[in-house]
């Protein structure tokens, strides 16, 4: 018996995929994955964020700014490497033509090796700060360039690696991160002759009103390096945050004011002079009750107005249904209450004096 066998059938392809963005080169915990695509991309601009801005050229970091850190000529004069002279007049010169660090190293004013150590502190100072979580959108300005010029172009790679590692370092001094951008101040604790000389002077500028980045200016030091010294006098018990309390909600629906209830008050009955005492305003032969001026039951008993003021409405009885009223919109039953319209004789007995 011979037999058939049957040719195996090709398999089916599968569907093309969908077009997706391909991340395989964006590494899972970038601080900044657009950041990475522009560095695969080999881009040139400004990357703007939040917190400051990336300046890129052929997709790595030529400079990095940040309203929370000291500008490269803050640092330089502070440290007497350059004056404010001679840092006007290499802007003036060759600012326009993003040749300022060239310029400053042929004109003697800097050696390259000065420049380069305080442009690379300043960069990741201020990158640090740039790459801070944020839920503003960046974006990136393709072609331009910072005035200072190239220095020493760092990787992206290397600036989100020493980020991480700035971030991990201050959390393992004092894990509170209000202390980097709440004003400090001073605890009760006194300081003592244990404290460094790089954090005593931070300490003495703590006024409850500085922040970290304040500091950092006022000595001219990377901010990075003050919000070290910083971290480690909050866990010596010398500053604390002043973070302000969370503001207190006034009440959706505030209770209606109510008459006073101490002795001799208006609604105290027990207590001579009061509304409801006997002589009183609302007692017998007071303003309100029987015998007195407002007595309804005395002919004579209707209060006078002044001579300006509308007169007083006389006293009502609640009204029987009519015929004649079926077609008056309903009474206010305000009118109908007996202490409503006392007070109401009160104020105008009042406005007659």
């Amino acid at each position: 018996m011979t037999m058939v066998t049957t040719p195996p059938t090709a398999p089916t392809p599968p569907p093309p995929a969908l077009p997706v963005r391909d991340r395989t080169r964006i590494p899972a915990g970038a601080l900044s994955p657009m950041l990475v695509r522009l560095a695969a991309e080999r881009a040139t601009g400004v990357l703007i964020r939040e917190r400051g801005a990336l300046y890129l050229a052929d997709g790595q970091v030529v400079h990095a700014e940040s309203p929370d850190t000291p500008g490269l000529d803050l640092l330089l004069g502070a440290h007497g490497v350059l004056d404010a002279e001679g840092w006007h007049e290499a802007f003036a010169q060759a600012g326009e033509r993003g040749r300022v660090g060239r310029y400053l190293v042929d004109r003697g004013r800097l050696t390259t090796g000065a420049l380069e150590l305080c442009h690379l502190g300043a960069l990741y100072d201020a990158a640090y700060f740039v790459l801070e979580p944020s839920s503003a959108p960046a974006r990136f300005r393709y072609g331009a360039a910072h005035w200072l010029g190239p220095v020493h172009p760092v990787s992206v790679a290397a600036v989100e690696r020493e980020t991480l590692r700035r971030r991990a370092l201050l959390h393992r001094i004092w894990p509170d991160p209000a202390a980097d951008e709440a004003p400090l101040a001073r605890t009760s604790r006194p300081a003592g002759p244990s404290v460094p000389p790089r954090q005593a002077a931070v300490l003495h500028l703590v006024d409850g009103r500085r922040t970290a980045s304040d500091i950092s200016r006022a000595l001219g030091r990377p901010a990075f390096h003050t919000l070290v010294d910083v971290h480690r006098l909050a866990a010596a018990g010398l500053l604390t945050p002043d973070v302000p309390p969370p503001p207190v909600l006034p009440p959706a629906h505030p209770a209606p004011p109510s008459l006073p209830e101490h002795p001799g008050g208006l609604g105290d009955p027990d207590h001579p002079g009061g509304l409801g005492a006997p002589g009183g305003l609302g007692g017998p032969g007071g303003l309100g009750g029987p015998g007195g001026p407002g007595d309804p039951g005395d002919p004579g008993g209707t209060v006078p107005a002044a001579p300006d003021a509308p007169p007083a409405p006389p006293p009502s009885a609640p009204r029987e249904w009519s015929p004649a009223h079926a077609g008056e919109p309903p009474r206010d039953p305000a009118e109908a209450d007996p202490h409503i319209t006392l007070l109401r004789r009160l104020r105008a007995a009042l406005e007659a004096l």
